[in-house]
């Protein structure tokens, strides 16, 4: 059971606090809020001819994801926070940022990214991770 400020009553004390979530098959929802982790750049089931370059793993991921979001009942335009996990991003940002872009022209959603050395499959070069409005 976990405790917060958000349970709290005018007296001061702490009520419970559980989230709601359910499984919605790949996302996780929560109110409002639908939460997606770990899109990988490249699986070999969707691809067996080979990983790609980042620009090819940049827009697998973000097809999956949002493949992901309608089967939830939200889109792309429905996404808040985007973050991603890319190998060498010195030589793959430019790429992956022209793939991004094309899945979110206008209006985008904020982002963060971070640096990683590799991920388990090798060839993989980047992971995906959203949050993303639902009805």
């Amino acid at each position: 059971m976990a405790f917060g400020l958000a349970g709290a009553s005018a007296g001061g004390s702490l009520q419970a606090w559980e989230p709601k979530k359910q499984s919605m098959g790949g996302p996780i929802r929560s109110g409002h809020l639908l939460f997606l982790s770990g899109i990988g750049g490249w699986y070999p089931e969707r691809r067996p001819e080979g990983p790609g370059d980042v620009r090819q793993q940049t827009g697998d991921a973000l097809s999956i994801m949002k493949e992901s979001l309608e089967r939830a009942g939200s889109s792309m335009e429905y996404v808040l926070k985007v973050q991603v996990s890319l190998v060498d991003p010195e030589a793959n940002w430019e790429g992956m940022n022209e793939a991004y872009n094309q899945f979110f022209p206008e209006d985008r959603p904020v982002r963060s990214y971070f640096g990683a050395t590799g991920f388990r499959r090798k060839g993989q070069l980047l992971q995906i991770d959203c949050i993303a409005y639902v009805d």
